[in-house]
Parts: structure tokens; C-alpha cells; sequence
């Protein structure tokens, strides 16, 4: 049940956080994210790799999304702080997808192939929703090599940010939370 109820707690991350700044309110997916962690941390058995995922995740996703602006294949809305770099609701949602690792996404510890595949089609097809269904960000007329970017940046980030949890939490892969 924990397991479910952490993939819900990302979802709803993820919603505030688009659906945010979609509308201007870049701090709606923070906010989010506080109460996923007020939630999540207390029961969690792995709360030191959780917070150190979280850290990891939040520098790796501002450099990857501030150099996707930065070669202007995506343009953010509610760009705060700037529209040079990542905006800050973006990194939100890298902490929240970390949060994942150990919980809802821990069955992939172990089928880090699957984990390739799983972040190949799954990371373009989240800023393609951000993009088409929310207007949350802007890709390019030409979309397809922004997209594909950032399908092999997330087919090998997914994998690696599941190898830093096996070693930061090796038996969370083990032990279902």
C-alpha cells in the first residue's frame, strides 16, 4: 500500500508542479513537494539515501534542464528565477521523482535495463504532456531531437540515480515499502 501511496504522492507532485506553472504559480509544485516529504520521510526506513537522492536529483536536474534551455529545446513557463536556467518547479519534480526510488520505483533496482527503457520513453513523453496538455513548457517547432535528447538523458539518469539508491539503500530493493 505504501508503494502505491508514493507513486500517488509524486503524481500529485508532478500535477501541482505543471499544472502550476502552467498558470504562473511556480511555487505550487514546492509546495507540493514539502508535503511529499512531510509524508514520505517519517515512514520511510531509508530516510538518509532518500535525502541524498533528493539532493543528487536536484543538482542533476538543473544542470540537464538548464541545458536544454540553454540549447533552446525547451522554454519553461513561470521561469523562476530565470528564463536562462531551470525554473525552480522543474527541480521540484526531479526531488520528487527521486523520492520514487526507494518506494514506488524500487522494483527497478533490479531490472536497470528496464529502468533504461522505462526513462527513454518515459521522460520525453513527460515534457510532451507538460508541453501539449498543460502548456507548462514550449518545445521547439521541430520537437523530435529535443525529445530524443532528452529520452537518452533520462534512459541513462534513470538507471544511475537507481544505482546511487542500491548503494545508498541496497535493501530497499529487497524489502517493499
Amino acid at each position: 500500500m505504501n508503494i502505491l501511496a508514493n507513486a500517488i504522492a509524486f503524481q500529485i507532485v508532478w500535477m501541482c508542479s505543471v499544472g502550476g506553472a502552467a498558470r504562473g504559480w511556480w511555487w505550487a509544485g514546492p509546495l507540493a513537494l514539502i508535503g511529499f516529504v512531510l509524508w514520505q520521510l517519517p515512514r520511510s526506513p531509508f530516510r538518509h539515501a532518500d535525502v541524498r537522492l533528493m539532493a543528487v536529483a536536484a543538482v542533476v536536474g538543473f544542470l540537464v534542464d538548464s541545458v536544454w534551455v540553454q540549447a533552446q529545446w525547451l522554454q519553461f513557463t513561470a521561469p523562476a528565477p530565470s528564463t536562462q536556467v531551470a525554473p525552480i518547479w522543474i527541480v521540484t519534480m526531479w526531488m520528487g521523482f527521486a523520492l520514487t526510488l526507494n518506494h514506488s520505483l524500487s522494483a527497478f533496482k533490479r531490472r536497470l535495463a528496464l529502468a533504461a527503457l522505462f526513462g527513454l520513453l518515459g521522460g520525453p513523453l513527460a515534457y510532451w504532456i507538460a508541453s501539449t496538455t498543460w502548456e507548462a513548457v514550449t518545445l521547439p517547432s521541430d520537437a523530435g531531437l529535443a525529445l530524443l535528447a532528452i529520452g537518452v538523458a533520462w534512459a541513462v539518469l534513470t538507471p544511475a540515480m537507481l544505482e546511487l539508491s542500491n548503494r545508498w539503500a541496497p535493501e530497499s530493493s529487497r524489502v517493499p515499502t
